[in-house]
């Protein structure tokens, strides 16, 4: 009995911990990132933007872009939020599952984003 509650219970644990560090679906942010238009904004390779005050989103930290997307939509009244009318309005539709695979579809592109030592 000792052993069937233990495998039990390791089992659980790691259904848990697979979905605590699941990320998105690349395929799918893909289509997510057509649907609601992104390159009209970000460019279509994700990283030459039509203004140079937008962000290059091509290869940025996928946890950093699901943060951000986020933030946009609890609006810059609230605490940890974002106040920028056109990003309001874009992430505002988007579900949690929408916003890692866009996330995660963004991360895995090359982008021209550099840390210099």
């Amino acid at each position: 009995m000792k052993n069937l509650f233990a495998l039990a219970l390791l089992a659980g644990a790691s259904a848990l911990s697979s979905q605590a560090f699941a990320g998105g679906d690349i395929n799918a942010g893909r289509a997510a990132a057509e649907k609601y238009n992104c390159a009209s904004c970000h460019g279509k390779d994700y990283n030459t933007p039509i203004d140079p005050s937008y962000p290059k989103l091509a290869g940025q930290h996928s946890d950093y872009l699901e943060h951000a997307l986020r933030a946009y939509q609890r609006g810059g009244a609230v605490a940890n939020g974002r106040s920028n009318a056109i990003m309001a309005a874009q992430a505002k539709p988007l579900s949690q599952q929408d916003i890692a695979n866009i996330s995660a579809y963004l991360g895995s592109l090359k982008g021209g984003l550099v840390l210099k030592r």
